[in-house]
Parts: C-alpha cells; sequence; structure tokens
C-alpha cells in the first residue's frame, strides 16, 4: 500500500483526520447528513494489542492494531453498488467484508476491547445474515476458516459466555441499540433472539 498516495485521497476527497485517532477520518458532506468515518485497520503481531501504527511517509494517516481484524481481509466478496451522480447512474463492484470474515473479525474485537458496539453488531449480524441464520453463518465460519478455530477459540468461549443471560452484556449490548432504532419492540424479546442466536451459532462450532 502506498500510503502517502492514500492520504492525498483522503484529503482529495475532503476527509479531515481525527484530532484524537490516527487511523480515523472523517467526511461531512455538506449537502448530506451521514458523517462518513475512513477507518484503517491492522492485525500486527509484533506489536502491541492497541496500539497505534503511524506510518512514516504520512503527515496525519495511521493505523489501529486490533487483534483479529486480519480475518476480514482473507474473506473478500464483491458487491455491486449503483448510485447516481451528476444526473449518470454507475454501478461498480465493491470489495467488502464476507460474512465469516466480519463474524470472526468481530468476535475478536469484542474480546479485545469490551465495546457494546461489537457485541450488538455480532448478535444482529447472526440474527439478520442473507446465508440464513446463526447456524448458516457458522457454517460459513467452519468453511473459511477451519484451520483457524483452535487459535481464535478463547475469543468464542467469550461470545458465548457473554450472551448466557438477558442481564449479561451481550443481549444488553443489543437490545439498546435495537430500542434506540426500534422502540417499539419488546425488550424481553430482543434479548431472548440474541442468546439464542449466539448459542446457535457457538454451538455449531462446538463451542459449550
Amino acid at each position: 500500500m502506498n500510503t502517502a498516495r492514500l492520504e492525498y485521497a483522503l484529503r482529495n476527497a475532503e476527509f479531515v483526520p481525527d484530532d484524537d485517532r490516527v487511523w480515523r477520518w472523517v467526511a461531512e458532506p455538506r449537502a448530506a447528513r451521514t458523517i462518513v468515518k475512513f477507518e484503517l485497520l491492522a492485525d500486527l503481531q509484533d506489536k502491541p494489542a492497541g496500539s497505534e501504527i503511524r506510518f512514516d511517509s504520512c503527515e496525519k494517516l495511521g493505523a489501529a492494531n486490533l487483534r483479529g481484524t486480519g480475518f476480514a481481509a482473507r474473506d473478500i466478496v464483491v458487491r455491486q453498488m449503483t448510485a447516481k451522480i451528476g444526473g449518470v447512474r454507475y454501478t461498480v463492484g465493491v470489495k467488502v467484508t464476507g460474512l465469516a470474515g466480519f463474524l470472526l473479525s468481530k468476535t475478536a474485537a469484542a474480546y479485545s476491547r469490551r465495546k457494546p458496539k461489537d457485541w450488538y453488531d455480532i448478535a444482529f449480524v447472526l440474527l439478520h445474515n442473507d446465508a440464513g441464520g446463526p447456524a448458516a453463518a457458522a457454517a460459513a465460519v467452519k468453511a473459511q476458516f477451519s484451520a483457524d478455530l483452535a487459535h481464535v477459540r478463547t475469543a468464542l468461549e467469550d461470545l458465548a459466555a457473554n450472551f448466557t443471560s438477558a442481564g449479561a452484556q451481550g443481549p444488553q449490548a443489543y437490545v439498546g441499540q435495537m430500542l434506540v432504532d426500534h422502540p417499539d419492540l419488546d425488550r424481553a424479546t430482543l434479548a431472548a433472539d440474541a442468546i439464542v442466536a449466539v448459542e446457535e451459532f457457538s454451538r455449531s462450532l462446538g463451542v459449550p
């Protein structure tokens, strides 16, 4: 990766560096309400987890060393996306992380940084993925990363342990965000959905 060129491209696209994080750049288009964040992550075994990696050839750009994010780079699928720009409709192929890579990278992230958004993301994707649910998601993980499961077993066991009851931080994170987005939903039902989804996913992977 030519990091200097990437930094130039971000500036040219009107992104600005976050004041506190070299790995995050932000764009706030004047005509849109959405804030776009560009975050650059690394999975380097020879650097401390959670440390910032600064690029010598860049003024502000860097990366956050987050364990497990390498799974996302090893499971890539191409999605066709269409947008209208200046009255002209464009369709491009965009590389995104596949279901297996997303779930393992999120599981590793949840284990290392304990953030509610990671627990929420895992439960939501297990419940609403295109593959067909938690068991299908586990099958995708086994098909893509069967040789790696022993290395992430501790993180997978930690995931299961954090979704054992409605009061655990996993279901609480899922319920909290879902009620923000859908305040009419039932709290107890949401918690039960999250618990069952993670239990089925874990059991399918052989995690008690």
